[in-house]
């Protein structure tokens, strides 16, 4: 086991959940529109993590892409629980970072939830089809296009929160879920963001499967 690996993990996964927390912050302090901030801020504290920690762990930052890894035969089980562990770590240090410096409330602001009138059930259809178009995104980029993928992910990742915030907080990551919820003090969702994730990567694995699955291209 390459401990190096887990602690890119564990700081990258700091580092990307530690700016994005803030942001919440930031813009009720600033009286400024979440969807202004708050996307932005995800997007390219996950860019800083990628390029920060990357290159040693591969990036993962997120329970279900390392889930869609181990199906792809990228990451090994073993691996696979390290890394988990390091990026709850790193969400749990993130909101205490926010909680020690803001306060718990600023935490409690950005626990991912259902938005008004979305049922538990819609928002998990609208997690897991978010997730899943992510992973598959993630796993074609970094097979076909790796030098562009440290930008199309934290993009992808951007579009999607504005397209969904509003709607059930644009979670696609358990580890981010649960370091707000459980430093925020409100674990009364956490189930949704637990189960969508995770099955939106799965079905993001399949459809990379099915559609490539790493094939080598055919020629003419």
């Amino acid at each position: 086991m390459d401990f190096r690996k887990y602690a890119a993990e564990l700081l990258g996964s700091f580092l990307f959940f530690g700016i994005g927390y803030l942001s919440v912050a930031a813009f009720h302090a600033a009286s400024t529109p979440g969807l202004v901030v708050v996307p932005f801020s995800f997007g390219f504290g996950l860019l800083a993590a990628i390029f920060a920690f990357g290159h040693i762990s591969g990036g993962h930052y997120n329970p279900a892409v390392t889930v869609a890894m181990v199906l792809d035969k990228r990451t090994t089980p073993v691996d696979a629980v390290g890394y988990v562990i390091a990026q709850v770590a790193g969400a749990l240090l993130a909101g205490g970072l926010v909680m020690l410096t803001v306060s718990q409330q600023a935490v409690a602001d950005g626990i991912t939830k259902p938005g008004a009138g979305i049922t538990d059930t819609g928002a998990i259809a609208i997690e897991v089809f978010a997730t899943a178009g992510f992973i598959a995104l993630i796993l074609a980029a970094t097979k076909r296009a790796p030098n562009l993928a440290g930008l199309a992910i934290p993009l992808t990742l951007m579009a999607i929160h504005f397209g969904i915030a509003p709607l059930t907080g644009a979670s696609l990551n358990p580890a981010r879920s649960i370091g707000s919820a459980i430093v925020g003090g409100d674990v009364s969702v956490l189930w949704i963001y637990l189960v969508a994730p995770i099955v939106g990567g799965i079905i993001g694995w399949g459809v990379w499967k099915l559609m490539d699955g790493g094939r080598e291209p055919e020629t003419a």
